[in-house]
C-alpha cells in the first residue's frame, strides 16, 4: 500500500494550505460478458484505502440499469464490503441459458 499526499490550496480562514495524506491500495477489476463493452476486460486500479465494492463499481460508470453480480476473490460479496489491497473484483451481468 502506498500513501499519496494531496494539497488543498486557497485561504482557509487565513491558514496555510492543507496537506492531506491518504493510503492508496491496488486492486484488480475484471469485467465479464457484455460489461466488456464499457471498459477493459481486466484493469488494475488504485483506490483509497477502505473503499467499498459499491464505490469502486460506481467509479466505473457502468450503466445503472444493469444489475451486477459482484464477486471478490471468488466469493459473492455484499456491495458495502470494504476491499483490501490485492483484491480481485469480478463483475458479471445477468446471464441466462437454456
Amino acid at each position: 500500500m502506498k500513501q499519496t499526499m494531496y494539497t488543498i490550496y486557497g485561504e482557509q480562514n487565513g491558514k496555510q494550505p492543507i496537506k492531506i495524506y491518504q493510503n492508496i491500495m491496488k486492486i484488480t477489476v475484471k469485467l465479464f460478458a457484455t460489461l466488456r463493452d464499457f471498459g477493459p476486460e481486466i484493469q488494475e486500479m488504485n483506490v483509497p484505502e477502505n473503499s467499498t465494492i459499491e464505490k469502486v463499481v460506481n467509479s466505473l460508470n457502468l450503466p445503472a440499469e444493469i444489475p451486477l453480480l459482484k464477486i471478490v476473490n471468488g466469493v459473492h460479496t455484499d456491495p458495502q464490503e470494504m476491499l483490501k489491497e490485492g483484491d480481485v473484483l469480478a463483475l458479471f451481468p445477468p446471464v441466462g441459458g437454456g
